[in-house]
């Protein structure tokens, strides 16, 4: 008996953010980079085939192997019909048996083998976060290409309309056509500066999905896990096998651990202080731990390194009064140093509360010269609004908290705000 409709729309669903990835990728090692549009075509062509014959014939044994052939077929289909009409460029090296009809086939089962997917999964990282493209466009075009959201889903994540992400698609695929960029490990001298980029653009999409900017989902489940699967793919690649990358995906387990934790089942927040520390998960902290002592291999120690040693303390206290506030203090003087932000000197300033009490932490938040740059931060007033609450200041604490309410998109955070008002009448 055919699967149901609703059961076939969930596993494609499944399938398509674990595989999309993988197959734009090779399609596009396959057609080149300037013929981004056509591999994303391809894609979403054996999807939709998926869905009707799997809706007719029933699921395949190895609904992954099924994907890849059709994506395959497709492939050899349109190089076949359009070798002429297209300037396909097989010139390098992987791509110049492609040339020859004996050869042609062979060659096309290779690339879709599991060595050479992972390869040219990290490679489409490499050229998603080029130095020529914006940041939000890196984003962007991760998050399609790699991760199989649609259109209207980066728009919902970013808060923004889907003409605007079409648009920064676009100006991206554009971007590749007219460099005619092929996907390759960039050369030792670059290596370093590439790796910091895709190192960045995957700590941002995680944070993103940590810290949603959507109105209604304080928490993007399938951005973390997007963002941990693309980091894990770097820890497992001879090039990428540097400390920081082990530091970002150490930084990620110890945040992803206590995600079952923040929200309610009302979809509320709950704050750290009260978390039921029992829905951590264990086995992730347990992993983070692994990932951090292979990031102390190197002789350097980045942002990522500091934010995971931070972000350990809090997994280590067995309750909230017993987190380790100096050794976070010191982590955040550290990071102030090293990578000063509006987020950084916020957090430092509730470990001086924590430690020294809330006049102590209104001085630190007084001295920091960025304090207009500030103002339009909604954690930061959300903060004085907690300090001048605990000093009784009962008109300044509603002010910066109701600020703080207009300076956030998340209904989720606006109700704990008025909630803190409201305690204070």
């Amino acid at each position: 008996m055919p699967p149901s409709s609703r059961h076939i729309n969930t596993l494609t669903d499944h399938l398509f953010r674990r595989e999309a990835g993988k197959m734009v990728a090779v399609l596009t090692k396959i057609f080149g980079a300037e013929h981004l549009a056509m591999a994303e075509d391809v894609v979403q062509d054996t999807l939709l085939q998926a869905m009707q014959v799997w809706s007719d014939k029933g699921i395949p044994d190895n609904p992954s192997a099924w994907l890849y052939r059709v994506a395959r077929n497709r492939a050899i289909d349109i190089i076949r019909r359009n070798r002429h009409a297209i300037q396909f460029d097989f010139s390098d090296p992987e791509r110049i048996l492609l040339t020859s009809s004996y050869s042609f086939t062979a060659t096309m089962e290779h690339f879709w083998q599991e060595e050479p997917v992972r390869d040219d999964m990290l490679r489409m990282m490499f050229a998603c976060c080029h130095p020529g493209i914006s940041e939000e466009n890196q984003l962007c075009i991760i998050l399609k290409t790699l991760c199989g959201f649609s259109t209207a889903e980066i728009a919902k994540a970013f808060l923004t309309s889907e003409d605007t992400i079409s648009k920064r698609l676009y100006r991206t695929r554009e971007f590749f056509r007219e460099k005619r960029l092929r996907l390759a490990i960039p050369s030792v001298p670059e290596m370093k500066q590439r790796t910091d980029a895709v190192l960045n653009a995957i700590y941002l999409l995680f944070n993103e999905g940590y810290n949603s900017t959507h109105a209604t989902a304080l928490i993007r489940r399938d951005m973390l896990e997007e963002a941990m699967l693309l980091c894990k793919l770097l820890t497992e690649h001879t090039h990428t096998q540097v400390p920081e990358t082990f530091a970002l995906m150490a930084l990620m387990c110890f945040h992803a651990s206590r995600t079952d934790s923040r929200l309610s089942a009302e979809g509320e927040i709950i704050l750290l202080q009260d978390q039921d520390r029992g829905k951590w998960d264990r086995q992730l902290v347990a992993t983070g731990n692994d990932y951090m002592n292979r990031a102390a291999s190197g002789h350097t120690i980045s942002q990522y390194h500091v934010e995971a040693a931070i972000a350990y303390e809090h997994c280590a206290a067995e309750n909230y009064t017993q987190t380790n506030w100096e050794r976070i203090l010191a982590y955040y003087d550290l990071l102030c140093e090293m990578a000063p932000s509006p987020v950084t000197e916020v957090n430092r300033a509730v470990a001086i509360m924590q430690l020294h009490g809330a006049t102590a932490a209104l001085t630190a938040l007084e001295r920091i010269t960025a304090q207009k740059k500030l103002s339009s931060f909604y954690l930061y007033n959300s903060l004085l609004g907690e300090l001048h609450a605990r000093l009784r200041n009962i008109p300044l604490a509603k002010k910066y908290f109701g600020i703080a309410m207009t300076q956030t998109q998340s209904a989720t955070e606006q109700r704990i705000l008025g909630s803190k008002i409201s305690a204070l009448d």
